[in-house]
């Protein structure tokens, strides 16, 4: 695999995305494009309802040129070899995923789920899709609740801190103060997000 991967957040909101192949991972990676905002056209001669509702449109793989010029991103996830070959051929410097072959695209999808506002991804270089999967039910076993709400609880905090106090390492030390509070963290034990809210916005009520 190549050593050249690192993780990045790409906005794709009003993106033409290309999905060559419409089995488990093309319709995956289709809804996941559509659910993001990005314009979806799948090449494939089966179609899902589902997909269509969602905004895709689905068009014949005889038109592969013309919808790969189309494309901002391509994703080829097709059963037959010869057509990803040649939509990868076409794509030119193209952001473009493969699903059966990782190391011929440039992007790679990660597994990815959001707890609350926390999204999470998890590559394993391609070794074992199994393993992503089992790591994500340990993160998901490991975050709790209490965790969402102080993420909330610390950026309701920065946005007061900001107003107040224009150093950033003395920002830094309050959000430490208010991570380890005691009393703020009895509120989140209880689920009290606006009572931990009004705490602290008396504790930095008379910052400078």
């Amino acid at each position: 695999m190549n050593m050249g991967w690192t993780p990045l957040y790409l906005d794709v909101q009003d993106k033409n995305v290309l999905v060559i192949g419409s089995g488990e991972v093309g319709k995956r990676r289709a809804q996941r494009f559509l659910s993001s905002g990005a314009n979806v056209i799948i090449l494939s001669k089966h179609t899902s309802d589902k997909l269509k509702k969602m905004g895709a449109l689905y068009k014949p793989r005889e038109e592969l040129k013309k919808w790969v010029d189309w494309a901002d991103l391509m994703v080829v996830a097709s059963g037959d070899s010869q057509l990803n070959q040649e939509a990868t051929f076409l794509s030119e410097d193209k952001l473009i995923n493969r699903a059966d072959f990782p190391e011929y695209g440039n992007l790679i999808i990660p597994s990815s789920f959001s707890i609350g506002d926390v999204q999470f991804s998890i590559f394993t270089q391609g070794k074992s899709p199994l393993m992503a999967k089992e790591l994500r039910k340990r993160i998901e076993s490991v975050v709790k609740k209490k965790d969402i709400f102080q993420l909330e609880l610390q950026h309701f905090t920065r946005q007061l801190l900001k107003k107040k106090v224009t150093d950033q390492k003395k920002r830094r030390d309050y959000l430490y103060q208010i991570l380890n509070d005691k009393k703020i963290n009895e509120f989140l034990d209880n689920g009290e997000v606006n009572e931990a809210q009004n705490y602290v916005t008396q504790l930095l009520e008379n910052l400078n």
